[in-house]
């Protein structure tokens, strides 16, 4: 099953660290408040992972951002033209209020989906305890 913790698709869905799958990532549930929006921890609660690995990380997600947005207008456009016969005013109108409302979840998602390219699951060795 795709979403069993250790893969990628459970680590960007509930939005927990990449290499433990255990640590939150995201300091706040999704907000609509700017300052709230992409404030992450530094490091895993569990694992101790960093999280900016190098100075402007992130820096890459806005490519996935780009990607994710795109596909998002593509389709809004798509909905409102083929199945609502709208006319290309009120289909911008659509694409503009669908693209605000999801700015936040596509911003957060663009952020765990870059880490999640370069950080694998390792799984935790369980350390075997001596008896005496």
């Amino acid at each position: 099953m795709m979403l069993k913790k250790g893969s990628k698709l459970y680590s960007i869905l509930n939005n927990k660290c990449p290499k433990c799958n255990k640590g939150e990532f995201f300091k706040h549930k999704i907000s609509f408040n700017p300052k709230k929006i992409l404030l992450l921890h530094d490091n895993c609660s569990h694992c101790n992972l960093k999280y900016m690995m190098e100075p402007s990380f992130f820096f890459g997600a806005m490519y996935v951002n780009y990607a994710i947005s795109l596909t998002l207008v593509i389709g809004v456009f798509i909905i409102s033209k083929l199945i609502f016969e709208l006319n290309l005013l009120n289909c911008f109108i659509s694409i503009m209020i669908i693209s605000l409302l999801l700015t936040p979840i596509t911003l957060r998602l663009s952020r765990i989906i870059w880490i999640n390219i370069f950080v694998n699951y390792k799984e935790e060795k369980k350390s075997k305890t001596q008896t005496v």
